[in-house]
């Protein structure tokens, strides 16, 4: 057994992943040969992810707020706490808070065989975003 004391350091995340403002704690990284990780992801209002993709799936769990999801020519979907999403090996997708409310995330990847996460994309633009169904 191996107990972490909490001093998660948040951190912004970067503008080449995010659009808006988000902050990231890591909350996993299993030693190898695990090549699982966690990170619980706060997104403000209208914030959001890039598209991307992740080579082996990624499960996202709402805890907060109102999120939105898209899988790439999917509708957008509206998220809210208690919501499990799964976005397939490879699926080309984005997630983020809804315009006028923030959303938290716990988000859960695992690594391939070459250590790779996600790719990233190309930004959600401001047109694609805002074609959203209302979340009130």
């Amino acid at each position: 057994m191996q107990i972490t004391r909490s001093s998660i350091n948040t951190v912004k995340g970067p503008a080449d992943w995010f659009t808006g403002e988000v902050y990231i704690d890591a909350v996993a990284a299993a030693p190898a040969p695990s090549r699982v990780s966690a990170a619980l992801v706060h997104f403000m209002p209208g914030a959001r992810t890039h598209w991307h993709r992740h080579p082996l799936s990624q499960t996202v769990f709402v805890t907060e707020g109102v999120g939105l999801c898209q899988r790439r020519g999917g509708p957008i979907e509206v998220i809210r706490p208690g919501d499990r999403v799964l976005f397939e090996a490879d699926e080309e997708h984005w997630h983020g808070a809804a315009p006028n409310r923030l959303m938290v995330h716990l988000a859960i990847n695992e690594s391939d065989a070459d250590h790779d996460v996600v790719h990233w994309l190309t930004p959600v633009t401001d047109d694609e975003y805002a074609a959203a169904p209302p979340t009130d």
